[in-house]
């Protein structure tokens, strides 16, 4: 915490938050006190990832996160984006996936960007697009540009990135439909797993509260559509809704 007494108080300097490097170090500390080495291989494995891996639960990463933060709150903003990079810095699957939680303000799109195209993996990218992007575009609109943008990236990443920023709003019942579906209209044929499966994720909530826009949406697009989409999409609509849907995925040529 800053302190609040004058400069020439003796105690001052020692009430100054502490550098980014000696919060990096308590976050390492207790993230190794909570390692799970039984986990760990089967975590990396299933990630297939090149970065190492301790077996820390996300529950447990975001409770260190809290108790670190409660105890440094003084940080300012260039201390901040510091022990980011510091984290992020280490090829340790935990670290970095701590390191982007307090990237919060219109000015982070850049560094989250980065984030973005350096993650390569899902685990990452989904955390980076849906708990930090997409509340920070909610927060300031503007930013809706920035997505448009990554919308037409070469890197799938980022274009998986722009519609996944979409889903918490439209898993509430209201959220910008029209610009996930202007979205997904350019990505529906792609074969690219990952943007199959994220388009097909977010019309399966929207359908948990809005069936009938997943449903108008999708009907006449069923036949361009990928399996994995479909199967997902389908899952909280309505039988007759499912089984129309499913009746014209399967009427597209190569399907009979």
């Amino acid at each position: 915490m800053t302190s609040s007494r004058s400069r020439s108080s003796p105690s001052s300097t020692e009430a100054q938050p502490a550098r980014p490097a000696a919060i990096a170090a308590a976050i390492d500390f207790e993230l190794r006190r909570h390692r799970n080495p039984a986990r760990a291989p089967a975590e990396k494995a299933y990630l297939k990832s090149d970065l190492e891996f301790l077996g820390v639960g996300l529950p447990q990463m975001r409770q260190i996160v809290r108790a670190v933060q409660r105890q440094d709150e003084g940080l300012d903003r260039r201390q901040l984006v510091s022990l980011v990079g510091l984290l992020w810095r280490t090829p340790l699957f935990e670290r970095r996936m701590v390191a982007f939680q307090p990237l919060l303000r219109p000015a982070d799109i850049v560094l989250l960007e980065r984030m973005i195209r350096q993650s390569k993996t899902w685990a990452f990218v989904d955390e980076l697009a849906i708990v930090i992007v997409g509340p920070l575009v909610e927060r300031s609109p503007d930013l809706l540009r920035v997505l448009d943008r990554w919308a037409w990236d070469n890197d799938f990443w980022l274009r998986r990135s722009a519609m996944l920023a979409l889903l918490r709003p439209l898993r509430r019942g209201d959220g910008d439909f029209r610009r996930f579906a202007r979205y997904a209209e350019r990505m529906l044929e792609e074969r690219e797993f990952f943007i199959r499966k994220s388009i097909g994720w977010i019309l399966r909530e929207t359908g948990k509260r809005r069936p009938d826009v997943v449903h108008g949406w999708l009907l006449p697009r069923a036949a361009r559509a990928s399996g994995v989409t479909i199967r997902e999409a389908v899952k909280y609509l309505s039988p007759a809704q499912r089984a129309e849907l499913l009746a014209a995925y399967r009427s597209a040529p190569g399907r009979r």
